[in-house]
């Protein structure tokens, strides 16, 4: 019997820079996420490379001494590819290649090749697509070595055109005819949330990878495909959800993350018009990872971009069966740090930026999601008495 051998996982090696920007502590933290995409890329991160730069070298992104280790690195260890934390401009993409002589990513790169492997349906693939084609537009220069040849022949005479100009005319026509595409499945999608009627929505909003498609499973009942990886969902799904016979329409969308590419926000403005269009916002939080509230400024202000209203906002607290904290002991007289904070002290600290709506849950473990179907209800229900004034026997 033959023996199907599987392919080794590329290995890869994390680069970042330190500056005023973000902190020493802060980088580590963007470096285990950008472990994290690699892992969900299919990759094996293997090593970091950070150093403190007051702002990215002009030329190789870091410094050369710094590169030259990173080479070295490499050599040794037969590492397949380099991926850096920040997007890189299309010099810097080809010094770095030049000299390193392996592949090279950038963060941006890293997203969307995710995002490539996740898109499913013909919307989001044709989503991804167009995203990728603008992410590639100014760097296919590197992509070419015979940029002097130009094509002759029998109704090529004069100038004529060379390849990279070629391709560049095939990438911007291959945008227009995608951006079409979608403007006629926006158009669509646009009439699909007409026809749902004047009907309540709610919006589940987030971080990735903090359990919004397993919170919209517990309550609509469906089956969302919900895996602990970055991205898992791309697609939007809305389901209809009833609570003490108040329905309502709850739709679960991409999830956020830091630095999200700007080309993905523009060809996902779609997926996005659910926020826009939602009456109420769920942000989901995951409460047992250590930095969730840089977590919740980046959703904040993600979703301040695509929509400035104020919407009636609850915030869900969820894996609290994940939540870890350390006690501090009673001779302790140093002050109190993030990791002594009880989920107590942050209920407390959460229920007064909230203004009361919060909650702290497990959607795995079911644990508090009456209290949080009672608080979503509550905040259903005052819409819906506006909305349908004559109704109210409903409630």
């Amino acid at each position: 019997m033959l023996e199907i051998k599987k392919e080794a996982p590329e290995t890869a090696v994390l680069i970042g820079i330190i500056n005023q920007e973000q902190s020493e502590e802060q980088v580590e933290e963007y470096l285990d996420e950008l472990a994290f995409l690699t892992q969900t890329a299919g990759g094996t991160p293997m090593k970091r490379f950070t150093q403190k730069l007051d702002q990215p070298h002009p030329k190789t992104f870091i410094g050369t001494g710094k590169l030259s280790e990173v080479k070295d690195y490499i050599v040794m260890n037969d590492i397949h590819s380099a991926i850096f934390d920040d997007e890189l401009s299309p010099s810097q993409l080809r010094n770095i290649e030049k000299f390193l002589k392996v592949k090279i990513l950038d963060r941006t790169n890293l997203i969307l090749d995710i995002f490539a492997q996740r898109a499913k349906t013909s919307y989001a693939r044709t989503q991804v697509e167009l995203a990728q084609y603008e992410y590639l537009l100014p760097r296919l220069t590197r992509m070419w070595t015979h940029l002097e040849r130009q094509r002759g022949g029998i109704g090529m005479r004069g100038p004529g055109e060379t390849e990279i100009e070629t391709d560049r005319r095939i990438v911007r026509d291959r945008i227009s005819l995608l951006k079409n595409k979608l403007k006629k499945i926006d158009k669509q999608m646009a009439t699909q949330r007409k026809n749902r009627g004047n009907m309540v929505r709610a919006a589940l909003v987030g971080y990735t990878n903090v359990g919004k498609s397993t919170l919209m499973n517990v309550l609509a009942k469906s089956e969302v495909f919900a895996e602990n990886k970055l991205f898992a969902t791309l697609d939007t799904t809305v389901r209809k959800v009833v609570i003490h016979n108040l329905p309502f329409l709850l739709s679960d969308t991409v999830g956020f993350i830091r630095k999200l590419p700007t080309q993905l926000v523009e060809s996902f403005k779609s997926t996005l018009d659910e926020v826009r269009e939602a009456d109420v916002l769920i942000h989901v939080v995951d409460i047992s990872h250590p930095n969730f509230e840089e977590h919740i400024a980046t959703v904040d202000r993600t979703i301040s971009e695509i929509d400035n209203t104020e919407k009636p906002t609850l915030m869900v607290f969820n894996k609290i069966d994940a939540f870890e904290y350390k006690p501090k002991e009673e001779d302790d007289l140093t002050p109190k740090t993030r990791e002594n904070y009880s989920l107590e002290d942050w209920a407390r600290t959460w229920m007064a930026k909230a203004n009361g709506n919060a909650i702290f849950i497990s959607a795995t473990e079911k644990m508090h999601m009456e209290e949080f179907r009672e608080k979503l209800y509550e905040l259903i229900k005052e819409i819906h008495a506006v909305r349908y004034p004559y109704n109210n026997f409903l409630y």
